[in-house]
């Protein structure tokens, strides 16, 4: 019971809870334990994080879209009794779980969520992800519970310290007209989309705020760019989602035609893309006919990642993959801009967890974010990570957000993941320790 509640602990430590300043506490205790105590501490971590998985599918879908929680906890947890399986002392599993978070983040079920370092989404410190990202917070998360495990209670002064840490200003020159449609999800996939109402709150705020320099809508907006957008848009650049049979797609549009396009590549799995399909597609035609979507095909994925002139765009699930924003940083991406479809978190907490994991890719890559969300959270977000202009979810309305394009590169986007290979290095010394010097194993 002990371990469990340990991981519940730990999971209101991360977004959208307050209390991630307390971190390091419970961490402490779980950097020892075996199979056992970290598969009962995963049961309690990912059941609270995850938690409003059924509460968004079920409000959405009734009591059988509740169904995918418990196997996805499970797998989780088991995640976790492994990693505390094959790490027996804390130094080696101070290593290995920032391995494993990196690991999530791969291949064709990725699934980044419940990163440690999301713990200082709030914290001014935040902004040294501007040098490792978020794996390199993971870390300083995971040396201040090293720390406090071993009695070493001046590890709280370094960590007050990123919660201290004093912020300059920055000041976003641009502006741009960000729009929140408010449509209902289920019928955005049947096809019911209604255009009109980009229009209208596109005329509406362009009537109130012509300063505007540049319009976005969110993931799948539109079939197609309406007529009469032109002459509402009177030269200003347009960047939508078209909600496409095929690929996920972004378009930069201005005067008159398509300069560009970014198909999504990380695509949802089991929501955009049915992994194993020639096995489970049985089980798949169930749920589809009970959750009245008809016979869902996979989205086509992008061939690669690439910014739409001077605007890094990337899609809904991409904002919890630093790999994404930090490779349209690389292709030289001047402000990121997300275009998501939040509405299917529903009533759950879901929407501020996923936008509080995306505002730290515009610390990691030292750029600008501009979020646009069908339901919210509607944003513009500072290179530190501050929110400066926001509009509540849940309600179709404008936002005329501030920006700034700029130049040049983080420490992050230029050295990648290196806190990933020092977190390596760490579990691999750990390792060497625990066999040749067993002295050693409680370090």
């Amino acid at each position: 019971m002990r371990p469990f509640l340990l991981g519940l602990a730990l999971a209101l430590t991360l977004p959208p809870f307050p209390f991630g300043f307390l971190a390091p506490l419970p961490l402490a205790f779980l950097l020892r334990g075996g199979f056992r105590e970290g598969f009962l501490a995963g049961v309690g971590f990912w059941g609270l994080h995850l938690i409003w998985l059924p509460q968004s599918f079920a409000s959405l879908f009734g009591p059988l879209g509740a169904l995918p929680f418990l196997p996805l906890v499970l797998l989780k947890a088991l995640s976790f009794g492994l990693l505390f399986a094959l790490t027996p002392s804390p130094l080696a599993r101070l290593g290995g779980w920032v391995v494993l978070e990196w690991l999530t983040e791969q291949g064709e079920l990725a699934f980044p969520w419940g990163f440690l370092g999301y713990a200082l989404a709030e914290a001014p410190g935040r902004v040294l992800a501007a040098w490792g990202g978020v794996y390199l917070l993971s870390l300083l998360v995971l040396l201040a519970a090293y720390g406090l495990a071993h009695r070493r209670p001046w590890v709280l002064l370094p960590w007050a310290l990123l919660w201290l840490w004093p912020l300059p200003q920055v000041e976003g020159e641009e502006k741009g007209l960000l729009v929140q449609g408010n449509l209902n999800p289920l019928a955005k996939v049947q096809g019911e989309l209604d255009e009109r109402v980009y229009l209208r709150l596109t005329r509406e705020g362009l009537a109130r705020h012509p300063e505007a320099g540049l319009v976005v809508w969110p993931e799948t907006a539109v079939w197609q760019i309406p007529e009469g957008l032109d002459t509402l848009l009177q030269g200003r650049p347009l960047i939508t989602g078209l909600n496409l049979f095929g690929p996920n797609r972004a378009v930069l549009y201005q005067g008159g035609q398509i300069l560009a396009h970014y198909d999504k590549v990380r695509l949802v799995p089991f929501g955009e893309r049915f992994p194993f399909r020639e096995v489970l597609g049985r089980v798949y035609g169930f749920f589809f006919r009970a959750f009245g979507l008809g016979e869902l095909a996979d989205r086509t994925p992008g061939e690669g990642i690439a910014p739409l002139g001077a605007y890094g765009v990337f899609i809904c699930y991409e904002s919890v993959f630093p790999s994404v924003a930090r490779g349209l940083a690389r292709e030289g991406a001047r402000v990121l801009v997300l275009l998501t479809n939040d509405a299917w978190y529903g009533p759950s907490f879901g929407g501020r967890q996923h936008f509080a994991m995306g505002r730290l890719r515009a610390v990691e890559t030292g750029l600008w974010l501009l979020r646009a969300g069908n339901d919210g959270i509607t944003a513009s977000v500072d290179p530190l990570g501050r929110t400066v202009a926001a509009i509540p979810p849940h309600r179709e309305g404008f936002l005329l957000a501030p920006y700034a394009q700029r130049e040049g590169t983080t420490p992050y986007v230029r050295l990648g993941d290196w806190a990933v290979a020092l977190a390596l290095t760490i579990f691999l010394f750990g390792l060497i320790l625990r066999v040749r010097l067993p002295g050693w194993r409680n370090w």
